[in-house]
């Protein structure tokens, strides 16, 4: 009977075969009422063949640091952004993903209001916020449009239960809150229906608060609650 060989047992046949790098890639995504769609952080990419498109904001990690570790300094020296809520969404791995050899990528996620966050003009790595539906894979280095792709489907698959306070003021209205929802799944919202769908759920609380300084009929305030737990894009659709 023949035996496999456990994998510890062999390292200098897996320091042989399995050359491999590990990188990180954020994507943040953007969002304030004065903008109708939903913005995504790029970088300018100056790696052939890819000069000239867009990239999301990632590197390689260091040997020294863990995923989570790599993703929060990676963000902070290509893009100046700091104490981010990132969360892990998928790995890519395909072998030709890289013009340089097998790098495989773990991608991040993350919401954050365009006001609090500006960009730096003298930044090396030229970041910008572009409108997420500008960018495609024709515009976009690597496997970048995929990854991005991948992280717009898994906000829309958790819409329900994402750290959304996050893009919002600490107390919104109805109106604020469906217009944030409206450029995640990119398609408008029945008013009468979201409304009516969104306080069975109950993941807002009202405040007994109202809007003040408007010309309008001030509108009521909410929070969000903290048990978040429903997951269908449906439930508001």
């Amino acid at each position: 009977m023949i035996i496999d060989e456990n994998i510890n047992t062999d390292l200098r046949k897996i320091e042989d075969q399995f050359k491999s790098a590990i990188s990180v890639d954020c994507v943040i995504f953007g969002y304030d009422e004065d903008y109708v769609d939903l913005q995504a952080l790029t970088l300018d990419c100056n790696m052939s063949p890819y000069e000239g498109q867009f990239s999301l904001v990632g590197d390689l990690v260091q040997p020294n640091e863990n995923l989570d570790e790599a993703a929060q300094r990676i963000l902070l020296e290509r893009a100046g952004f700091n104490d981010v809520f990132l969360e892990q969404v998928k790995t890519f791995g395909s072998i030709d993903r890289h013009p340089k050899g097998r790098v495989i990528s773990v991608a991040y996620s993350a919401l954050v209001k365009l006001s609090e966050f500006k960009i730096a003009s003298e930044n090396p790595h030229h970041p910008s916020w572009q409108p997420f539906n500008h960018l495609t894979e024709g515009n976009m280095a690597f496997d970048h449009f995929e990854i991005l792709q991948a992280s717009i489907q898994y906000l829309r698959k958790h819409i329900l239960t994402l750290p959304v306070e996050y893009m919002l003021p600490n107390k919104f209205t109805l109106s604020q809150l469906q217009s944030l929802y409206e450029a995640i799944l990119n398609e408008p919202l029945d008013k009468r229906n979201f409304r009516k769908k969104i306080l069975k759920l109950d993941i807002i609380k009202e405040t007994k608060e109202y809007q003040k300084n408007v010309a309008h009929r001030p509108a009521k305030l909410y929070q969000l609650k903290r048990n978040r737990k429903k997951d269908a894009k449906e439930a508001i659709s």
